[in-house]
């Protein structure tokens, strides 16, 4: 049965405050509205229970990623979308990140927000998990006040949270103390993109001496909340990553997770998936693990080279010979934060001209780069950022090839887009509402997304 317009009543006050005091009036009668991608669905067919909606869209106080010297607070109207392109977030925190780009589409990411995932409370939700890990707080306002709450322990039972009936989420903080650990983010689906998970997973980890110092495990859609393996990460920490060890992590984790039986899988196949992704991870961590003193090494090498050879073997992250010089001569560079500001300096201050130079050194997009088309390992990264577009069907291939040539003939260069973790169905939509941009509006938004290629090639470069 769908849903009648007219038995509902949407209000959408332009303050935080002029919310807080209706919430205040009238506790647990209206509901908050922010993206709506959930509670549209349910409205839509006529599920949707409560009567009243108070809109929170577009809020600024609820807009705001504010980063300090230890801590990034993200508003709770934050979008996906947001936080995939946040500078602070993908750095500092990949697993949140790479979590925006599993949910929904495009369109979703656009709306969804992370405080409306939050309050929502769905196990199968794909950032809970991240925030388990990292530890989270969140910011609870009211007309009462405000209170700070651990996130851990945010979630009492399926659908239950502790928000009271007048309270929204305000921010979600998280301390800058997790750059120096391995993060690995998995999730398992029907299919790639625009699924709900069947079971995903978090993780953390830091190795000192071949030894797991640190690890940090969080599950979503294995129990009515996002479970915190704490038993799997008792067993693992303080030994040595070892055949024996990962079995033994494999057998713990599908143990400790409680899975249902429903419409997307079975909790036979849930457990067994969430040991086998445990292992995988603790796999991968032996590998990748280990202390990031290279980065250091690297460095300091490269801050005692000659100006020209400094210059020649940044160039790869960059493309740009100006560019390339510029941070040869900016050097001595203290550590990955001072690089990749110092990276930011210089291309700000650089002419037109640099950019174009900078933009030709890639290929088109959905097109392998040969090796002959630039350096090796400006080829090899190339390769790398394109992986997931690579594996688009030829419908959207065949799509991609006739919007760079539509751009190519609008603005008379390659497009660019930092392609790491999109998908070629991702790429075809900036693409095509790139196209719809003024030529000084484009020129713009290509050279950010050239800044944000290079930090990323930046941090490559700094454990190669």
């Amino acid at each position: 049965m769908r849903a009648q317009p007219a038995e509902y009543e949407l209000v959408a006050p332009r303050t935080l405050s002029a919310v807080l005091a209706l919430l205040a009036r009238e506790p647990g009668a209206w509901l908050p509205i922010a993206g709506g991608t959930d509670v549209m669905v349910q409205y839509s067919v006529g599920k949707l229970p409560t009567r009243k909606l108070v809109s929170i869209w577009n809020l600024p106080e609820l807009r705001r990623i504010e980063v300090s010297a230890d801590e990034i607070q993200i508003g709770a109207g934050s979008t996906y979308t947001d936080l995939r392109e946040h500078e602070v977030v993908s750095r500092e925190f990949p697993l949140l990140s790479s979590a925006a780009s599993w949910t929904g589409g495009i369109a979703t990411q656009n709306r969804g927000t992370l405080g409306g995932n939050i309050v929502n409370a769905s196990p199968a939700a794909d950032s809970l998990p991240a925030l388990v890990v990292y530890e989270a707080e969140l910011v609870l306002v009211s007309a009462r006040g405000e209170r700070r709450w651990p996130y851990a322990d945010f979630h009492v039972d399926y659908r239950k949270t502790q928000l009271a009936p007048d309270e929204l989420i305000c921010a979600i903080c998280l301390k800058k103390r997790f750059s120096e650990y391995y993060a690995h983010a998995r999730k398992v689906g029907a299919r790639n993109a625009q699924a709900i998970a069947k079971v995903c997973l978090a993780a953390l980890g830091r190795l000192a001496d071949g030894v797991v110092e640190d690890i940090r495990l969080a599950m979503g859609s294995v129990a009515p909340v996002p479970l915190r393996l704490t038993e799997t990460e008792r067993i693992v920490k303080g030994k040595r990553i070892d055949p024996a060890l990962v079995q033994l992590a494999r057998t713990t984790a599908a143990a400790e997770v409680r899975p249902i039986d429903d419409l997307r899988s079975t909790a036979r196949y849930r457990a067994a998936v969430a040991g086998n992704i445990v292992a995988e991870f603790l796999e991968h961590l032996s590998v990748r693990g280990g202390p990031k003193e290279n980065k250091s090494d690297v460095l300091a090498r490269w801050n005692g080279l000659r100006p020209h050879e400094a210059a020649e073997e940044i160039f790869a992250c960059c493309g740009s010979k100006a560019w390339a010089r510029g941070m040869a001569a900016r050097r001595p560079f203290t550590g990955e934060a001072d690089l990749l500001a110092g990276c930011d300096q210089v291309w700000k201050s650089l002419p037109e001209s640099d950019w174009m130079e900078a933009f030709r050194s890639h290929p088109r997009i959905g097109e392998s780069p040969s090796p002959a088309f630039g350096r090796a390992r400006s080829t090899a990264w190339s390769g790398e950022e394109q992986r997931k577009a690579g594996t688009a069907g030829e419908d959207v291939k065949t799509a991609l090839a006739e919007g760079n040539r539509a751009y190519e003939q609008r603005f008379n260069r390659i497009f660019i887009v930092c392609a790491t973790g999109k998908s070629a169905p991702e790429i075809l939509g900036i693409l095509r509402r790139r196209l719809r941009n003024d030529e000084t509006k484009e020129l713009h938004e290509a050279a950010e997304q050239q800044r944000q290629i290079a930090h990323l090639r930046l941090k490559k470069w700094l454990i190669t």
